[in-house]
């Protein structure tokens, strides 16, 4: 991995989390607080093949009962929407978080080209389209004036305001494996946030998106990697593996075992906790769970983590 891409010198853990009402809420922030958590993140699909809500929305909720914590998109379909109401709501979501609090993680999706067709957006724009509002809402955030003229988007001059809290606007993570999402990451972005990744990809990826951004003559203060992983504690590592690919294959309507083999953390605390070590080698700071399981069997699972595991990687 480059030194010119400068990472946090402390490891953060996050949640993937939802809200299914108010009551809920209050539970699952109090307890992921309890237990030591640093962050919570949420998914986004305008259609998915489960129930989902809007993540800012969600986000801007949760932030309000523990400010202290850190909240992010993990990640938002940004293709979906135009650039200038992305912008407007973001910045009021990092204003009403306080500066630092929010990370505006980004990424393409097309998983479910339904949701783009009903969007209006035409799937094999979606690359574009995210390079563009990348650039559109990190002008419009520093609160001058702005005139546009790009392939998808154009508009006269405006002036949005007020501006972000976080000067500059929040960081943007951009999610993605492929080439275009690593260039995007080196050449807008301000981290990278992987997805269904080997440690050994983490590491190539990191030296892939650190030319870009040389090439690019960018230079970083602070350079974000946020790894997605799917996470699932058990008696023993097949128990475990059984579990996660019995409910990420009904999630992605696929036959997810040997990708669950592949890319997830499961086992017992010691074999999670080893997983997650090679991931940090390579160059991950934020790990951020997603817990396979049953709703039921949730809490349990994030509460024994942080318990058993994270003590395991600290140490």
């Amino acid at each position: 991995m480059s030194d010119m891409l400068p990472l946090n010198s402390r490891i953060r853990f996050g949640a993937m989390a939802t809200a299914a009402d108010r009551e809920h809420a209050l539970k699952t922030v109090s307890s992921l607080s309890d237990w030591g958590y640093d962050s919570i993140w949420t998914g986004d699909h305008v259609a998915f093949t489960g129930p989902i809500d809007d993540p800012l929305t969600q986000l801007t909720y949760l932030s309000a009962l523990n400010p202290k914590l850190i909240f992010g998109t993990s990640i938002y379909l940004l293709p979906l929407r135009h650039p200038t109401t992305v912008a407007k709501m973001v910045a009021t979501v990092d204003r009403l978080m306080g500066a630092g609090h929010f990370i505006f993680g980004v990424g393409v999706g097309g998983e479910f080209p339904p949701e783009y067709q009903a969007c209006g957006v035409p799937l094999k724009q979606r690359g574009g389209r995210a390079n563009e509002a990348i650039e559109i809402m990190k002008r419009l955030w520093t609160g001058e004036p702005v005139e546009y003229h790009g392939k998808y988007f154009s508009f006269g001059k405006i002036t949005m305001l007020p501006k972000p809290r976080t000067p500059g606007g929040p960081p943007v993570w951009v999610g993605g494996r492929a080439e275009a999402a690593l260039t995007r990451a080196a050449r807008l972005g301000d981290g990278w946030m992987p997805y269904v990744v080997t440690p050994k990809r983490v590491g190539e990826r990191l030296e892939f998106i650190a030319r870009e951004a040389e090439k690019a003559g960018r230079r970083f203060e602070h350079f974000g990697t946020a790894l997605h992983l799917f996470m699932r504690l058990g008696p023993s590592y097949e128990a475990a593996l059984d579990v996660a690919a019995t409910h990420l294959s009904k999630r992605y309507a696929m036959d997810f075992r040997e990708p669950a083999k592949r890319y997830a953390a499961v086992g017992r605390p010691a074999d999670v906790a080893a997983r997650i070590e090679e991931f940090v080698k390579a160059g991950i700071r934020d790990v951020n769970l997603d817990v396979i399981s049953a709703p039921a069997e949730r809490d349990a699972q994030h509460e024994q983590f942080a318990k058993e595991v994270i003590p395991l990687l600290r140490r």
